[in-house]
């Protein structure tokens, strides 16, 4: 992805609705005729890989798993940005936990594939691994495998080898397809094995390309196209496929393009970034925007979005959030705008709802496109280093609601509803066709509070109903759903779940702490009524009962006979309590739990329910449970229960909160400088002599002057080493260097070993950080009389370009482009020196071309022993790369999940950059005077927290100024009792 694709703020496109055939077991399976009316068959339940086949469709208003409609309410989830396997586990167990039904994924094919033929899947790159997590956790797949996928990662997902091949890129050129091909077929010899309608795991949407639109209208586009579709159905991958088009444009809508004759089976969908100061746009099926909005552009398939924003990412500088980081993003897309958004989205037929982030997680190693620093925390709902945020309030909320009410995937427009509460209102009415539902989304778009006034139609007798919609936010109210055996007439409390639990149904309704609340359920005569907690009061009259309540905690009122046997439980809660409710269901039936920060599994054993979670602070459990069900076990501990009068099983101790983490200061630092490239008489026999005449780039090589360019010579990843050998400068006066490199990439030179100075590109501001690619001149005064001398020149590159515009963009050049003395033409001999052979557990993306990567000094267990004893805060000064190393030891219990960063910090006019090498893992860059990023995470796995850790840090300075690190220290992210079991990934000291 580009910065520029996310502001469609303007745009006026649209998604729309339409008819299709589900698939079965191969290509043209059929699931029989999609349902017109009514919504066909039950909710088909939580997926996994139960090794039976099942049918995967779509009609005009939803998706049909198994002959029953699903909305899926899908989080964006990248594995790669995470490189600890175990913890995968835990952000899709978190997600799952909080409503989430499907994960949406990207495949970025640089993180698989050193060099053309090669594809790794191993390790932290073991796709197979997490698949199959995410059928045991029991979500959804949308796979995107690109193959480009933009994504703010390097050079879009293409890897580096690309950069230096013939052919154009994302057309039908058969170079390029040759590649691609090799690429899809490693990837879908896995993805195939991961197929829901085969019942090996649970990849129900598969998308070719990504927000593909500068070729929509050429053959070439239509080519490549049809061609990765036709690709894709021959690797055996027979789920319902589709492309994300970049705004709401139509663009790539069925029959665009050659398919083999499979319309049927390929939906339309769109990608959506509004600006969040604005109002939400009409973005589905009910849009407008003449030819671009409605159903016009795909009226036989559901409103789809395949990402929505749930964040913004920041660019280096932090010129997006004025500095301050992903905590602005979070803020300005907060839960409010979540609510508002999402659920206007809802109201506009959007039935496959994917949210972009979720969880971002590190851009670590030379991942990040040269626009984006390290963390990709994107201001999700779940942060960087895994926690939860005020953010997952109402995706608790509305994920738990449409799994527990069906009618909202099959809905049509009804007659607007006459609102009262001021022109801010904006009011939206939809009908489930063949029922009594009707839903209600209203949306505040004033910063007041205010209390709209709304005569519910399908109530028996309708009557003007205040609901309370606060500013900037939004509520919606449904009427006519089954409570179970009962029917809901109306509340003007949101409906977030319902579950059937022993002999009594529970339903779930939450709003904003102290907020007045009216529920209305249809009995046919007066039932008993008992409060349990909280103040509610409730009246009956006409065939209705009535309860109000103050939300305030936990409100419980028991609804029992009134003409119905089975008893309801209707708990209002207010936001903070809701999320505190968990809802997991079972081969035996639903669980619902009531109390720990996080329920991560339930699984029922005769009597017993085994739960797993976490616990931040005390809490209290309480489990409503099938019949039958009398003992309850927490994290593989029993525990005392008593039976309450809700029907539940409460505890009669309170689960333990997570102890204490220490964490060790981070002294016993060794020092040692680098650059013997600068000295004149390094060796450098061994390095590539550039000396091409002729390059792929897409930057000229300027004339007279030989090929420069890093990628041309097999170096495609961080800093990059020239040395040009010449004689016969006399009269030179200065020597100017013309290079090229990526957002905040810099140059620094030498001249016989003296320094000459470094360039660096300027800091970008809201007009130029758009820029991939920054080209500059460095010229430096010089007198070197006739020689021979040596220039040594240090590129650090920082990456390629995304190829958003389908320009291969991703090939413009990377390093030195040319080299010229002012006063003097002497022929330089240049040789050039890039990363080491890829290091074959951490992958291609972890080393550049330092001096001390290149010999190991990031690697643990090297012999420093002869190095500089060094204590910090340092303030060196001095042009070129200093390392640093120590070791520490951490001693977490084993039974908490401790999420451990490492924060530098410094006087910000000191100018120096820090790679920075946990156990030899590069997990990232910190400018130290352009930021904004100071806290760097250090997953699990990666990190040992109960055992040895080697801590590197390459230092770069330009020496203009002292140079630190200043401040370095181990930060405590988050802690919770509970977690996942977490195996240390591999790290490998040297070899030699």
């Amino acid at each position: 992805m580009v910065l520029s694709r996310r502001t469609f703020s303007a745009i006026a496109g649209s998604a729309a609705l339409g008819l299709s055939i589900g698939c079965g077991g191969g290509v043209g399976a059929a699931a029989g005729p999609a349902p017109t009316g009514p919504a066909p068959g039950p909710d088909p339940g939580p997926p996994g890989a139960d090794g039976r086949t099942h049918t995967v469709g779509f009609d005009k208003y939803s998706m049909i798993v198994d002959g029953g409609r699903v909305v899926l309410w899908s989080g964006e989830v990248h594995p790669f940005r995470l490189p600890s396997p175990s913890l995968w586990r835990d952000v899709l167990q978190k997600l799952r936990a909080h409503g989430y039904n499907t994960i949406s994924v990207y495949v970025s094919w640089n993180y698989h594939s050193p060099a053309p033929g090669s594809y790794d899947f191993t390790g932290v790159r073991d796709l197979d691994l997490f698949l199959r997590t995410a059928a045991e956790t029991g979500l959804y797949v949308i796979l995107r495998p690109g193959p480009y996928i933009n994504a703010e990662v390097d050079a879009g997902g293409f890897p580096g080898w690309l950069t230096a091949t013939r052919g154009m890129a994302r057309t039908s050129d058969p170079t390029y397809l040759t590649y691609v091909d090799e690429w899809l077929t490693a990837v879908n010899r896995i993805a195939v094995r991961h197929l829901y309608t085969k019942g090996t795991g649970t990849i129900v949407l598969y998308q070719l390309e990504n927000e593909y639109a500068n070729h929509v209208a050429g053959p070439e586009g239509r080519d490549y196209m049809a061609h990765l579709y036709k690709k894709v159905r021959a690797d055996g991958i027979d789920v319902p496929l589709f492309h994300n088009d970049k705004g709401r444009n139509g663009h790539w809508a069925p029959g665009t393009f050659d398919t083999g004759g499979e319309r049927e089976r390929w939906l339309y969908g769109f990608d959506g970034y509004p600006s969040p100061s604005k109002q939400p746009p009409d973005w589905g099926y009910f849009g407008v925007g003449g030819t671009k909005g409605g159903a016009s552009a795909s009226p036989r398939t559901p409103g789809f979005l395949a990402e929505f924003g749930g964040g913004w990412f920041d660019p280096w500088g932090g010129v997006e959030f004025d500095g301050k980081g992903y905590a602005e993003s979070r803020r300005t897309r907060d839960a409010a705008y979540e609510r508002r958004f999402y659920l206007t989205n809802l109201a506009n037929g959007i039935k496959v709802h994917n949210v972009y982030m979720t969880f971002g997680g590190t851009s670590w190693g030379w991942l990040p496109a040269p626009v984006v620093y390290t963390s990709y925390d994107y201001g999700a709902a779940l942060d960087e280093a895994r926690q939860p945020t005020a953010k997952l309030v109402p995706m608790h909320q509305i994920g738990h609601l449409v799994r527990s009410v069906p009618e909202l995937a099959a809905l049509d427009r009804a007659e607007d509803t006459v609102v009262g509460g001021g022109a801010g209102i904006k009011a939206y009415h939809l009908v489930s066709p063949g029922t009594e539902a009707h839903v209600h989304v209203l949306r505040n778009d004033t910063a007041a509070d205010v209390v709209a006034t709304v005569p519910l139609a399908g109530t028996t007798a309708p009557v003007p109903v205040p609901v309370p919609v606060p500013g900037r936010d939004a509520r919606l109210l449904v009427t006519g759903i089954s409570l179970g055996r009962r029917m809901l007439r109306y509340s003007t409390a949101q409906p977030m779940l319902r579950v059937a639990a022993g002999r009594q149904d529970v339903a779930v309704f939450t709003g904003r702490t102290g907020e007045a609340t009216e529920t209305v359920v249809e009995c046919a005569s007066e039932p008993a009524v008992t409060v349990h907690d909280g103040s509610a009061r409730a009246t009956y009259a006409n065939g209705a009962l009535r309860v109000t309540a103050r939300l305030g905690g936990l409100t419980r009122v028991m609804v029992e006979g009134g003409g119905v046997s089975r008893p309801l439980l209707l708990l209002l809660a207010d936001d903070e309590t809701s999320v505190r409710l968990w809802r997991y269901d079972t081969p035996s039936g639903s669980v619902l739990v009531y109390g720990p920060a996080l329920l991560r599994t339930a699984t029922l054993h005769g009597t017993t329910a085994h739960l797993t979670g976490d616990t931040i602070d005390e809490a209290d459990l309480e489990v409503w449970a099938p019949r039958g069900v009398t003992r309850v076990v927490w994290n593989e501990g029993r525990l005392p229960m008593r039976a309450t009068l809700s029907g539940s099983l409460h505890a009669t101790r309170r689960l333990p909160g997570a102890g204490p983490v220490r964490l060790p200061a981070l002294t016993g630092w060794r020092r040692k400088a680098e650059n013997p490239e600068s000295a004149p008489g390094f060796d450098d026999s061994t390095w590539r002599a550039a000396d091409r005449t002729s390059s792929y780039s897409t930057t000229p090589v300027p004339a007279g002057q030989p090929v420069l360019f890093a990628d041309d010579y097999g170096f495609h990843y961080g800093d990059v080493w020239y040395r040009g050998r010449f004689a016969g400068a006399a009269g030179a006066r200065s020597v100017s260097f013309s290079y090229v490199t990526g957002t905040q990439g810099l140059l620094m030179a030498w001249l016989d070993g003296r320094p000459l100075g470094t360039h660096r590109m300027p800091v970008p501001d809201k007009k130029t950080v758009r820029r991939g690619t920054w080209s500059a001149t460095a010229t430096f005064p010089v007198a070197p009389g006739e020689g021979p001398h040596v220039l040594s020149v240090l590129v650090r590159r920082m990456q390629h370009d995304e190829d958003g515009r389908a320009n291969d963009s991703h090939k413009a050049g990377r390093g030195l482009a040319s080299v010229t003395f002012d006063g003097a033409s002497p022929q330089v001999r240049w040789r050039i020196q890039g990363e080491a052979a890829p290091d074959p557990v951490r992958g291609p993306l972890n080393n550049g071309g330092l001096y001390g990567e290149r010999q190991g000094w990031h690697l643990p267990g090297i012999p420093d022993g002869g190095w500089q004893s060094v204590g910090l805060p340092r303030a060196d000064r001095g042009q070129g790369v200093v390392w640093y190393r120590t070791d520490f030891r951490l001693t977490v219990d084993p039974g908490t999940d401790a999420s451990i960063g490492l924060t530098l910090d410094d006087d910000p006019a000191r100018a120096y950059r820090v790679q920075i090498f946990l156990n030899g893992w590069n997990m990232g860059q910190y400018i130290n005077d352009v930021g904004p990023q100071h806290t760097f995470v250090l997953p699990g796995g990666v990190l040992d927290t109960r055992g040895a850790n080697t801590l590197a840090l390459a230092v770069l300075a330009d020496g203009t100024t002292p140079a630190g690190p200043g401040k370095v220290e181990l930060t405590l992210l988050g802690r919770a009792a509970g977690g996942v079991p977490v195996t240390l990934v591999d790290s490998p000291g040297p070899t030699r």
